[in-house]
């Protein structure tokens, strides 16, 4: 049985208990319940900055009712940490010691440092970004960081979030021009004042429920063919659109914006002014959504106290999936072995960086891990092997790479590539489609030396002669069958090279 844990995350907005299940390989956790009580704590500080008995009777009410949960699922362990609402009241300790009499919790109040690492490192470990600046807006606080190289360089906690800005600043449901501009005038110097923050051109990665609805609208109003939220990107000009066309909105309207929950329609637009600023000090390059924030965090962190090596990125996402579609590792490493064998010979007769680079074989490779993928129960597997691919969250891959995998794994021939292409073919240049196929193309070919996945082909070598290649193939074992597909398959990439190939196959 998978270990299972759980983590309740007492927020300034939100509460939730969310239960994880560890990977087979222990090096990695799915998401399995996630369970929220908008509570908004926040609102319940009085005028001596104390949470009342209310806030705190639903606090207690809140968490009595996830031990139900707990003992359902069984869990081996709970986490129980709380953020900026209990740190900013002033009777915080009372607060901890009444919980922990009446629900049995022992809560760890994370200080502004804490909450601000556990998100950087939710995203070093969950996304192929070397720098960046990280924003985890919250209800009562926001917590941003600078990183370099995978290392936390900067950070900074600031008093304020999305509901206590909300609450000063606006005063119906949601804010007037002239409310707007007060947030941006409160905030700007808070911004000014970090000169780390400044003219960096790198991206923005944000978490938390305001950048998640973010997102959402965003890909709803732009009716994105892809599903998955982490690493959604989006340049400046993409969230000031959202920003604008969400402040012409009366209340009503705003309420039915697709992607933008209900509870976040009173603190949504207040948050968009703190990103829209963020952005323009630092000339963010991009606003990168991830999923993974605080609570993940945590887990990352536990994960590095237990474990000597560094935690695996896309490589560890890649092995779960195979894993679970259950692809034989023989069948992937004979694979492997051939196309290597046939871009490392391509790429020297056409001549390293005209079509074949570092990143081309490192997207060879994975092609070759997946290529398997689709016939899992389905009849249809190139079909099935591309909407897996370009759907599904692969840690480290942004949804760009995403789709390239999905196609390179995918490809059965220029038609069937360009029908696959055809709802995100401006991503791609004409040149980097042709490389793709091509990519595809020395799959294809490969798999067709291993068509009976009996490891027939043991090497080849090929030698150009002006527009031929010459292969000359050793096979130790009965080779008619690989035979039959390879001189059935070879049309595609001839076709993309503008050569002839022409196959020797004998037995060693």
């Amino acid at each position: 049985m998978e270990k299972k844990i759980g983590v309740i995350d007492i927020g300034s907005n939100t509460i939730r208990l969310v239960i994880y299940e560890w990977t087979q390989s222990r090096r990695n956790f799915r998401e399995i319940q996630n369970i929220k009580v908008t509570a908004r704590l926040r609102s319940y500080l009085n005028s001596s900055q104390s949470l009342s008995d209310e806030g705190i009777n639903l606090l207690i009410d809140t968490l009595q009712s996830f031990q139900t949960m707990i003992r359902h699922y069984e869990l081996a362990e709970v986490i129980c940490v709380a953020t900026a609402a209990i740190r900013q009241s002033a009777n915080r300790e009372e607060i901890l010691r009444i919980l922990h009499e009446k629900t049995s919790f022992s809560i760890n109040l994370l200080s502004e440092y804490e909450e601000a690492y556990y998100g950087y490192l939710s995203v070093i470990h969950s996304t192929n970004i070397k720098e960046g600046i990280t924003i985890d807006m919250g209800g009562a606080s926001t917590e941003i960081t600078y990183f370099h190289d995978s290392k936390l360089v900067h950070y900074h906690s600031f008093p304020f979030g999305s509901l206590s800005l909300k609450l000063q600043f606006v005063a119906g449901s949601i804010p007037t021009a002239k409310e707007r501009e007060q947030i941006r005038q409160f905030l700007l110097p808070y911004f000014q004042s970090l000169p780390w923050l400044r003219g960096k051109h790198i991206p923005v990665i944000a978490m938390g429920g305001s950048a998640r609805n973010a997102a959402r609208i965003h890909q709803n109003f732009i009716k994105y063919p892809l599903t998955g939220l982490h690493q959604y990107e989006m340049n400046k000009l993409e969230l000031l659109e959202i920003k604008e066309n969400l402040e012409d909105l009366s209340f009503t309207d705003l309420q039915k914006v697709e992607g933008l929950s209900k509870e976040r329609s009173t603190t949504i637009l207040p948050a968009f002014e703190l990103f829209d600023i963020l952005f323009n000090i630092s000339g963010a390059t991009k606003f990168v959504f991830s999923l993974k924030g605080l609570r993940e965090g945590i887990l990352y962190q536990k994960m590095n106290d237990e474990n000597d090596d560094s935690l695996p990125l896309a490589e560890a996402s890649m092995k779960e999936l195979i894993q679970e579609f259950r692809i034989a590792p023989p069948t992937v490493n004979q694979l492997i072995k051939l196309a290597g064998l046939f871009y490392s010979q391509a790429a020297s007769i056409v001549g390293e960086g005209t079509y074949f680079n570092e990143d081309d074989f490192e997207l060879l490779m994975r092609g070759a891990q997946t290529f398997h993928l689709g016939r899992y129960g389905e009849e249809d597997s190139s079909s099935a092997a591309f909407y897996v691919l370009a759907n599904r969250t692969i840690m480290g891959l942004s949804h760009r790479e995403r789709v390239k995998l999905a196609l390179v794994a995918s490809y059965k021939g220029k038609g069937t590539f360009q029908k696959y292409l055809q709802p995100v073919k401006n991503w791609f240049s004409k040149e980097e489609q042709r490389k793709l196929c091509i990519i595809g193309a020395i799959l294809k070919l490969a798999k067709s030396l291993d068509s009976t996945q009996k490891n027939v082909v043991e090497d080849f070598v090929i030698t150009a002669d002006g527009n031929s290649w010459n292969i000359n193939i050793q096979c130790q074992k009965y080779f008619k069958f690989e035979e039959y597909q390879f001189e059935k398959q070879k049309k595609h990439l001839e076709k993309l090279l503008k050569i002839s190939i022409i196959s020797r196959f004998h037995l060693i």
